[in-house]
């Protein structure tokens, strides 16, 4: 239960320079948490992931779901005027946040240098696809093309065909160590008095989640191979059918498997079976393995099956589509939907994960593009010069 404690980034205001996917779910995780986010957009097209789709009420699925409690200041960056407004409110700001090309900052004379020789307490943090420096530090990157780079798209999918992973795994990866490193920073120059600048690219975001496959490479000398739903070492672990659909059981030991085939199954002979024994074994025979699970799973409905192995204490999942999910009982019932204004009407979100008890964090609006721009503009000084600026296509 919730209560009255007060939001952790309450307080903090931060200026976002941004577009897509990384860094904006950067921005949000932060204004998630009480961070007071304006962001800087393009006068008339604005961030161009407002226009991937017309799904939410003729809004972008993508603009809804990474933007939400930010304010709008529609600004064009290519007039002196408007950069000078940015650097104006960056000089009020704890925390910038930019995922321009790389260099455009800097050639915009907001680059992480030159503003924090203005503010040495300003926390600038450059979102890239490759890095601040190295050979492929100017080249184009997105998600798809960072997967690849990175070797995602190696270990996932079918033995027969590679794959990218069904959601922006690599911008995701990236926007989430900009969020942890601008509250890591925070903290520091509460304790310390030092800004910083800090460089987070998708590329090491996303090595950095390949995990074992990687140690299996450097130690091994081999690929791990793609599995589909299973697993290079761990057996039974995998998609198994049952009278009206599937079920994934993940076995991660051999206490589980003998839970497995005689707690549930009723089948000691298979928890005695030399070839089946052990983890080992069972990776080693797992055509075996498999097709002895899947010939006792498909006796049962996947429903009795999952309450089963639940009750039995066997690791288990209900292998659901996106329908099941927005319906999910372990959602529902914990009252996990909020709902959030947008410009054309009211949608459902879920609740930020993580959960504080004493405070519930917020989930601001959505923005109209140059929403707050007014509103801005009249906080730095300028309310006599707003419609001239309008006028003049400096602001939208």
């Amino acid at each position: 239960m919730t209560g009255p404690g007060p939001l952790p980034l309450d307080g903090y205001l931060v200026v976002a320079l941004e577009q897509a996917v990384a860094a904006p779910l950067a921005t949000r995780h932060l204004a998630d948490l009480g961070a007071r986010v304006v962001k800087v957009e393009r006068v008339g097209e604005g961030d161009f992931a407002r226009s991937y789709d017309d799904t939410v009420h003729g809004q972008a699925s993508h603009f809804v779901w990474l933007n939400r409690g930010k304010e709008s200041l529609a600004v064009d960056l290519k007039s002196p005027d408007g950069v000078e407004i940015v650097r104006e409110l960056v000089s009020r700001a704890d925390v910038f946040v930019q995922n321009l090309a790389p260099g455009a900052a800097d050639r915009l004379g907001l680059g992480a240098d030159e503003l924090r020789a203005r503010d040495p307490r300003l926390i600038a943090v450059n979102l890239s696809g490759y890095g601040a420096d190295g050979p492929m530090r100017d080249r184009r990157a997105y998600d798809l093309l960072i997967q690849a780079e990175a070797g995602l798209v190696s270990v996932t999918g079918t033995p027969e065909t590679a794959t990218k992973t069904g959601i922006p795994t690599a911008d995701i990866a990236a926007g989430t160590y900009v969020c942890n490193a601008v509250v890591s920073a925070l903290l520091r120059r509460e304790r310390f008095g030092d800004g910083a600048t800090v460089d987070v690219s998708m590329f090491d975001a996303t090595v950095e989640w390949l995990g074992h496959p990687l140690y299996v490479q450097m130690y091994a000398g081999r690929q791990v191979p793609r599995m589909g739903l299973s697993h290079a070492v761990i057996a039974p672990y995998d998609a198994y059918p049952t009278r009206d659909g599937e079920i994934l059981i993940g076995v991660q030991n051999d206490r589980g498997w003998r839970a497995l085939v005689v707690d549930v199954f009723g089948r000691p002979d298979l928890a005695d079976d030399p070839d089946l024994r052990t983890n080992i074994d069972r990776v080693r025979n797992r055509a075996k393995c498999d097709a002895a699970v899947g010939a006792e799973t498909a006796g049962w409905t996947t429903a009795d099956l999952d309450a089963r192995l639940a009750e039995a204490g066997v690791p288990a999942a209900q292998v659901r589509d996106l329908a099941g999910v927005v319906d999910h009982p372990q959602l529902r019932d914990r009252d996990r939907w909020r709902t959030v204004t947008t410009p054309a009407g009211p949608v459902e979100a879920v609740l930020p994960p993580m959960t504080f008890r004493d405070v519930e964090l917020s989930m601001g609006e959505v923005p109209a593009l140059g929403a707050h721009t007014d509103a801005v503009l009249t906080e730095l000084g300028l309310a006599d010069r707003i419609g001239d600026l309008r006028g003049s296509g400096v602001v939208g």
